[in-house]
């Protein structure tokens, strides 16, 4: 009788090993059951998001349009340029008389009407930063003072251009002498720095100076 119930505990545990492959199988097709769903579900949340980020581009589309008609319809208030920069030149006799013209003034810069006070105020502003530019002055910095000087130097003429146009008729060749006085002096400075002849530079520079604080005295 014991052997016989040995016996039958042995087919039990047989039996029961087919009944576990069926659960695994039933598990797996769970598990796939799940997968699907997963990927069922995060194909429409990537629907959702295409749908969010069309619907946004939209709306960014929708604004731009709005604000580019904002922008055309402010075109004429005076602010900004639409149309190509202006290429500005001198009505008086301040270009150097061999040349016809100014060996630093630098091409394609907007020189701002900014009325007769505002061209002393920044003809002040540009004497003011060229008279710190003896800092920069060094044996490894010569392209850097010539950018500055030519970038500075090209305000300081345009703005000493207009101002003598306006300026009353007793004042116009006190301010013309002054203009070429500062612009030959500042032509012989870029000369030597293109030259990278340093003790000549602070040489020029020095009396270059003299003639910025004259500028600076008057226009205060």
């Amino acid at each position: 009788m014991a052997r016989a119930a040995n016996l039958s505990s042995i087919f039990e545990a047989l039996s029961a090993i087919p009944k576990l492959h069926e659960a695994d199988i039933i598990r797996k097709k769970v598990t796939l059951v799940n997968f699907e769903t997963k990927n069922t579900q995060e194909i429409q949340e990537n629907q959702l998001q295409t749908t969010r980020r069309l619907a946004i581009g939209l709306a960014s589309l929708a604004l731009f349009s709005t604000s580019r008609t904002g922008i055309s319809l402010a075109e004429d208030n005076g602010f900004w340029l639409t149309t190509p920069i202006p290429v500005p030149s001198a009505k008086n006799k301040i270009t150097n008389e061999d040349t016809g013209t100014r060996s630093f003034l630098k091409k394609g810069i907007y020189i701002a009407n900014i009325g007769t006070k505002g061209r002393m105020l920044r003809l002040k502003k540009s004497a003011f930063d060229l008279l710190a530019l003896e800092d920069l002055i060094g044996p490894d910095t010569f392209n850097y003072v010539l950018k500055y000087l030519r970038l500075k130097s090209t305000f300081m003429y345009f703005d000493f251009d207009e101002l003598i146009t306006a300026a009353a008729v007793p004042d116009k060749q006190s301010l013309t002498d002054l203009a070429n006085r500062l612009f030959d002096s500042v032509e012989k400075l870029e000369d030597v720095a293109k030259q990278c002849d340093l003790p000549q530079t602070q040489s020029v520079y020095q009396d270059t100076t003299v003639i910025l604080q004259e500028v600076m005295d008057r226009m205060a």
